[in-house]
């Protein structure tokens, strides 16, 4: 029987990698928001679980960088700046480059990757086609790129990547207002899927290089334009106060 990438070995969780789990994903899509502190006593409360495993859980969401301890003041949520994104964005293309390796030329299983990659894109260019923006292909994106690292069957890979991808979502909305059309989206993923597919490393280098790179430079100016369009604001209303 050929081996599904459904049927896998469980792994039993423990109550603060649940936990974890579940503060990644809020952070990730913006129920708790950058810079905000979170208050130990309300969040055990919501979860419905004791302080014990929460703490544990925010520690090591702490040394994911995905909260900030302040002494004396409390536990935030990290902000993220334009050298963060420079900086997670070559992390994330160092671990997909390495399932893509692993996935093409360890284990010769990249047709069967590509496959499942081209179902991915393959909702993604029904969801444009149906005029979808937004959350919808910022989901199906992080999917494609989920995916890639979870076929390569790598524990650490896969570990490493959760926490880059729940900093993609933090300032994935960033992209929306940056000229990145849903086809231009969509080509760059299929493209990437049709490299694996035909085993070309180094066009896979490529492509996912220049679609990674092309996100940092898009990001990163929107997040420069937005500062400088708050301090604009801050300076208007100081002087109409003065």
């Amino acid at each position: 029987m050929a081996k599904s990438r459904f049927i896998e070995p469980l792994i039993q969780e423990s109550t603060p990698a649940i936990i974890a789990r579940k503060l990644r994903y809020a952070i990730g899509h913006g129920e708790l928001e950058p810079g905000q502190q979170l208050g130990e006593a309300e969040l055990a409360r919501d979860l419905g679980v004791s302080r014990g495993p929460l703490r544990e859980a925010m520690q090591r969401l702490t040394q994911e960088g995905l909260l900030v301890s302040i002494r004396n003041r409390g536990i935030f949520v990290t902000e993220l700046g334009p050298s963060d994104i420079v900086d997670m964005y070559l992390a994330r293309t160092a671990v997909e480059r390495a399932a893509g390796l692993k996935i093409i030329e360890l284990e010769g299983r990249h047709k069967e990757v590509s496959a499942a990659l081209h179902e991915v894109t393959d909702r993604m260019a029904e969801a444009v086609a149906a005029g979808e923006r937004g959350a919808v292909l910022s989901d199906l994106d992080i999917e494609f790129h989920e995916l890639l690292v979870a076929m390569a069957h790598s524990i650490r890979l896969s570990r490493m990547h959760n926490t880059l991808i729940t900093e993609t979502r933090m300032c994935m909305a960033a992209l929306e207002d940056t000229g990145y059309t849903p086809e231009a989206r969509l080509a760059e993923h299929v493209a990437i899927a049709a490299a694996i597919g035909a085993a070309d490393v180094p066009v896979f280098h490529k492509l996912l290089a220049e679609h990674m790179d092309d996100a940092v430079e898009k990001i990163s100016r929107s997040m420069v334009l937005a500062e400088e369009a708050a301090s604009d604001e801050g300076a208007s209303t100081a002087a109409v106060a003065g």
